[in-house]
């Protein structure tokens, strides 16, 4: 008698597919629990940075560097061309006023110096020349003048005695018209000679002013060559020291090149380079300090260059107080330049997170420090150290301000002693 065999509910088989389901199912749950921000990381608290958020005086500062220079530098430029003869010193070296550096040869301006001199001589000469005959004339003018005036005395003389001698009918009036006559005649020609003689005299002193204003001008010129000759000798305008000198015995140099120039000893600038975002924030007056052998000292910007080059401009620094002994011309500076006046904030301290979060959000950690969730916040200003809190976290709180390359993508972490 055939027995009737009872199929099995849970074969083998079955049990496999259903495990395989399960499985399958718990892998698409945690691919979508990962993937949906809720999950955990198990994180090593001494592999981490926790900061407190806390209140405190804050300034928004940014870290720039300053090369020193000096305060006044004066550049010489060669004020006439020509070839380098001599230097007399060489770069650095430390001058006096009127010292001379170097000295240049052009033989066309002195040639020119050459001709102008002789043109002065030569007038000189032709001065001296028509000087002695006005004087001559002058001379023979006068003696003329005193013929004439004698001659006018005997022809007075002899009309009076002839007036007299016709008022008594003892001459003819024939010869008393001839005295009379002679003497008006004497009388004009004294006249016209004392005319002559004031005319020679205006005519002389005129002569005499155009020849000595010309001289003058004729002097003035051979003065401007000699300058323009004696500049081919470069000396120091002040004291100070001689930098970046140009020039090798040999050289041609141009009218207005460039030779080097002296920096004034004892007061010195800064000279630095900001990036183009700040611009519109940069203005004379902003203040800044920076360390130097354990002090701090403080600049001030007295200068904007709003020209940008290469993504950059520059200012120019001056020190408000005692300049640092022993900084030296062509020294680096790193200074902290305040862009805003100092104010209580909540402030956290910097560090790698900003790179992954952009100051978006944070992991704030529990009140039992055992673990760090994430929060939302806003992020204002900053400086080196600290960055200024706008909303999102209190005093007190606790953050992880360390990087979080490896967690980022994590909704908390579990933190682990």
């Amino acid at each position: 008698m055939d027995r009737v065999i009872e199929k099995k509910k849970w074969s083998k088989k079955r049990i496999l597919t259903i495990v395989g389901i399960v499985a399958l199912a718990g892998l698409i749950f945690a691919s979508i629990y990962f993937t949906s921000g809720g999950s955990k990381l198990n994180v090593d608290t001494e592999r981490i940075t926790v900061s407190e958020v806390k209140k405190g005086v804050f300034q928004e500062t940014i870290p720039v560097n300053g090369v020193v220079l000096p305060e006044t530098s004066i550049y010489l430029d060669a004020v006439e061309g020509g070839r380098v003869e001599e230097k007399y010193v060489e770069d650095g070296t430390i001058m006096k006023k009127g010292q001379p550096i170097l000295r240049l040869s052009n033989t066309d301006l002195e040639l020119s110096l050459v001709n102008q001199e002789t043109a002065v001589y030569n007038l000189l000469t032709q001065m001296q020349i028509s000087r002695n005959a006005a004087q001559q004339n002058t001379i023979n003018n006068l003696n003329q003048m005193t013929d004439v005036d004698n001659d006018l005395k005997e022809a007075k003389r002899l009309y009076d005695l002839n007036k007299h001698l016709y008022e008594n009918k003892a001459i003819g009036s024939q010869e008393y018209k001839q005295s009379e006559i002679k003497y008006n005649y004497q009388v004009e020609k004294s006249k016209l000679t004392e005319q002559i003689l004031q005319q020679d005299s205006a005519s002389n002193k005129q002569q005499l002013a155009q020849a000595q204003q010309s001289y003058q001008g004729s002097q003035n010129a051979l003065a401007v060559m000699r300058k323009k000759v004696g500049d081919l000798i470069v000396r120091s305008p002040v004291d100070g020291q001689l930098t970046s000198l140009d020039a090798e015995v040999g050289q041609s140099k141009n009218k207005g090149e460039r030779l080097g120039q002296i920096d004034v000893m004892g007061s010195y600038k800064v000279r630095v380079d900001v990036d183009e975002h700040y611009l519109s924030r940069i203005y004379a007056g902003l203040k800044g300090h920076f360390d130097f052998a354990g002090k701090n000292y403080e600049l001030e910007i007295r200068k904007v260059y709003s020209q940008i080059v290469n993504g950059r401009f520059q200012v120019d620094m001056i020190f408000t107080g005692k300049i640092p002994e022993g900084v030296r011309r062509g020294q680096t500076l790193q200074i902290l330049l305040a862009l805003s006046d100092e104010r209580e904030s909540l402030l956290l301290a910097k560090g790698g997170f900003y790179q992954q979060t952009g100051g978006n959000w944070v992991f704030k950690l529990s009140k039992d420090g055992s673990t760090a969730y994430r929060v939302d916040i806003q992020l204002g200003n900053q400086n080196p150290d600290y960055y200024e809190v706008v909303s999102g976290l209190e005093p007190g709180d606790k953050v992880v301000t360390s990087s979080y390359e490896n967690y980022d993508k994590m909704q908390e972490l579990v933190l682990k002693k």
